[in-house]
């Protein structure tokens, strides 16, 4: 028995919209369960570098945004994050676990200003509460936290830089 791909199209038109109705709902009902809705998001903060100077930050409330470059110049500049970016941000951050994460994500006894080791510090801010993170780039102990805290990492600064990106073109 042959497959006839013109007799079965309408079986793999069914499925295919079941299957992606499905996943979408999956996701809309997550997303609809974070602790926070996105409605009450006021900010993100997010700091990087080693020691107990982060000169690398950015601030989505008042969009400044400073980093070294690569020959350790010191650029400032506005940044500004559209509504899409922070719903992106909120949404990804849920879906991570961002509520359960422990606020300190670093090896026991370690020094949280070493200048030895790459920091992150990320704040969110919500209306009523926030919450920071500060991880540390050596962290060993949980793997399934380091993933999630460096995914977290990732999508804020790749946000931020394709916002910056967007805007620096003229």
């Amino acid at each position: 028995m042959a497959f006839n791909f013109k007799k079965n199209l309408s079986l793999i038109a069914t499925v295919s919209v079941i299957l992606i109705v499905g996943i979408g709902g999956y996701y809309l009902i997550n997303l609809k369960q974070s602790k926070y809705p996105v409605s009450t998001f006021v900010s993100v903060s997010y700091k990087w570098g080693v020691g107990d100077t982060l000169l690398n930050s950015y601030n989505s409330a008042t969009g400044d945004y400073q980093y070294l470059d690569n020959r350790d110049s010191l650029i400032k500049t506005k940044v500004k994050l559209k509504a899409n970016n922070i719903i992106f941000i909120h949404s990804r951050a849920n879906e991570l676990g961002l509520w359960q994460l422990p606020n300190v994500i670093a090896n026991k006894n370690s020094d949280l200003k070493s200048d030895k080791v790459l920091r992150y510090e990320m704040e969110f801010v919500y209306e009523g509460e926030s919450k920071k993170i500060i991880f540390l780039t050596d962290y060993e102990e949980n793997m399934q936290t380091r993933l999630a805290v460096a995914e977290l990492q990732k999508i804020i600064k790749q946000t931020i830089d394709e916002v910056e990106d967007r805007y620096s073109k003229p």
